[in-house]
């Protein structure tokens, strides 16, 4: 990219994200930085303007964000570090975009939800951390996860912060924001779901049982606490990952990605 800046040219303003006025209103919009979650949100068609700085290293990232940018029809905008540095991004990597924020579906939309004979869904029960969403995320959707099931109350909101650090991963994936963890579960039975639990007191361990049936749901709980009693208890199976090491625990998202790759996805 050429400096966007010089003797006696001024640079474009950066534009500030803006919450709609009222009911009738656009949606929501929020700033990404670094360049895989810049470059997923283009290729997910929510980024309405990417930011570029001026000057900026050709390297393999930026020429994916700048062909992806082109294909979707979207010209960057070359400006000055200190502007995205305004932006309040943590390590940007010299680019930003602002991006339409998903509209994640509520209970009655999750109960109105439809699903291929195959699918697989991810429930989330306490997870408050949004970089733990956001890697639980990029993990869900590398393995063709369709939804992402969490609470309304005590869980991590989608936000600039999650988006980054699922690496753009939670613009591709349906997110379901529910009430009550139990009941959507019970919801997924009704729809024919098979619902799995990883819970480290499981007598069975995930190379110890079948690979389970499709659809399916995996329920994974937060670090310390794990997955609450009664989201437990409304699971059909309850499987443990057998730790070799000194490490007593596996975060949600290292849990999630064994879960999903060395569980549910391997050959039957």
């Amino acid at each position: 990219m050429s400096e966007a800046s010089g003797r006696g040219r001024r640079e474009p303003p950066a534009w500030r994200p803006r919450r709609p006025a009222g009911p009738g209103g656009g949606p929501d919009i929020f700033v990404v930085g670094g360049k895989r979650a810049v470059t997923e949100a283009v290729r997910s068609g929510r980024a309405r303007r990417v930011l570029v700085v001026g000057g900026s290293r050709e390297t393999q990232g930026l020429r994916m964000l700048l062909d992806a940018s082109l294909r979707a029809g979207l010209q960057p905008e070359t400006v000055g570090r200190e502007q995205l540095d305004g932006l309040g991004l943590a390590d940007h990597q010299g680019v930003a975009a602002f991006v339409d924020a998903p509209k994640e579906l509520d209970d009655r939309a999750f109960a109105a939800s439809t699903f291929e004979p195959d699918a697989l869904v991810v429930v989330l029960d306490g997870i408050l951390d949004p970089q733990n969403f956001g890697a639980v995320a990029r993990s869900a959707e590398a393995a063709g996860v369709a939804m992402l099931v969490t609470r309304k109350r005590r869980a991590a909101p989608l936000s600039a912060a999650a988006v980054r650090a699922s690496a753009g991963a939670l613009l591709h994936v349906r997110v379901a924001r529910v009430a009550n963890l139990s009941r959507a579960i019970e919801q997924l039975k009704e729809k024919g779901f098979f619902v799995v639990g990883l819970d480290h007191r499981a007598p069975v361990n995930i190379h110890e049982a079948s690979v389970p049936p499709r659809p399916m749901a995996l329920v994974v709980g937060a670090e310390e606490e794990g997955i609450s009693r009664l989201v437990l208890e409304g699971c059909d199976q309850s499987v443990s990952i057998p730790l070799a090491g000194r490490t007593a625990s596996l975060n949600a998202s290292a849990a999630l990605a064994v879960g999903l790759f060395g569980f549910v996805l391997r050959p039957a």
